[in-house]
């Protein structure tokens, strides 16, 4: 990737010789991470080079009574103005200028002071403009100009105040194993920022729980990105999140999908532990009999703070365990616990942040003869 902004802009910070550089650098360094829990080597799963963020934020900067985009500056220096960024895909780099010269046309730029950008590899797009103000009737008629003029949604956020202008979200569709799956990303929520290497992650995750027999319980289910493409591969999934937005949206990509066996319970992993093991009753479970489960996998992908202790002993319960972790310290503090009782049979680097010292790793343990 070329960028002129490399040494100044704070998003990108492992750049020197190239892509191939940073990558072999990361694998080496998580190579030596977890020596002690794999001796074989760690697949590595590549990013494209460029234009591969699908989901962006930027600052935006007031200067000489013009606004301009801005990334934090890697030294610290205060705000770096961009003109560009080949990080996102095609769709968001065509549009972030166009964007700009619409807002000062139809001058909605006051105390605008952000703008994120959600795209699905079709094109389709939403725009979160964010204000330090109240948004009125008359932003509202010009936001919706600008919509139908780039073909975009719109939404306007301020304090206390989500106005929508279209819809707020995009449907994205994956390819998985010679499959297509589609999914509602919603604005202001998480998803996976890095199309290609998503799929990538799912079709190492469902190889490594394919000829396992039973059912699969999966914590930390978010949207459903990996649940919906496990769905095939069991009879039944058992999925847990304590985001109810996300439920919501999981719940809808399972529809959207087609997909009819999977229960998706809005928990967290604590509560659902103690609800499995008779310690608290929850009504939000009242409608899942338990005993009609057969579970002998567990699928986990938490967020950067890893599983706590407890967390980690319930998941060793189950003879298989597959893990997708977006902090490798943190992975290699659960898997002190986790290698007590199970070994690693597979580790997989997917460099979902290119340029950055941020990878997702996967980890697939059975339990120990």
């Amino acid at each position: 990737m070329e960028c002129k902004y490399f040494g100044q802009c704070g998003s990108c910070r492992l750049y020197e010789d190239g892509y191939e550089a940073q990558l072999e650098a990361k694998k080496k360094l998580n190579q030596e991470r977890f020596k002690l829990f794999y001796a074989g080597d760690i697949a590595v799963f590549k990013s494209p080079e460029s234009h591969y963020r699908s989901r962006s934020e930027f600052k935006i900067w007031h200067l000489d009574e013009k606004i301009h985009y801005a990334m934090n500056h890697l030294e610290h220096k205060g705000a770096l103005i961009i003109e560009e960024c080949p990080q996102v895909n095609e769709h968001i780099t065509k549009i972030m200028p166009q964007l700009l010269e619409a807002v000062e046309e139809e001058a909605i730029g006051f105390k605008l002071f952000g703008a994120d950008f959600l795209s699905a590899s079709s094109g389709e797009m939403v725009v979160s403009l964010l204000y330090h103000r109240a948004l009125d009737t008359s932003w509202q008629e010009k936001a919706a100009k600008i919509a139908v003029k780039l073909g975009i949604y719109i939404i306007g956020r301020s304090r206390k105040q989500k106005v929508v202008i279209g819809q707020d979200f995009v449907t994205e569709s994956l390819s998985v194993a010679d499959q297509t799956y589609n999914f509602n990303y919603i604005e202001n929520s998480f998803t996976q920022p890095n199309a290609k290497v998503n799929e990538q992650m799912i079709t190492w995750a469902l190889k490594n729980l394919s000829d396992i027999e039973g059912d699969l319980l999966e914590l930390y289910c978010g949207a459903g990105n990996f649940t919906i493409p496990f769905a095939q591969k069991f009879n039944k999934v058992l999925a847990t999140e304590i985001s109810k937005s996300s439920i919501n949206a999981a719940k809808t990509n399972m529809a959207l999908n087609g997909v009819q066996n999977i229960e998706f319970v809005r928990m967290s992993v604590e509560e659902f532990v103690a609800a499995l093991d008779g310690v608290r009753e929850f009504k939000r479970m009242g409608d899942i009999d338990i005993s009609g489960y057969k579970i002998k996998s567990i699928f986990v992908d938490p967020p950067r703070s890893g599983m706590d202790e407890k967390s980690c002993h319930f998941a060793a319960r189950h003879e298989h365990i597959l893990y997708i972790s977006c902090n490798p310290e943190t992975l290699s503090r659960d898997l002190e616990l986790l290698c007590k009782t199970h070994k690693v049979v597979d580790m997989a680097l997917f460099d979902q942040f290119p340029y950055t010292h941020h990878v997702e790793m996967g980890v697939k343990l059975i339990l120990k003869d």
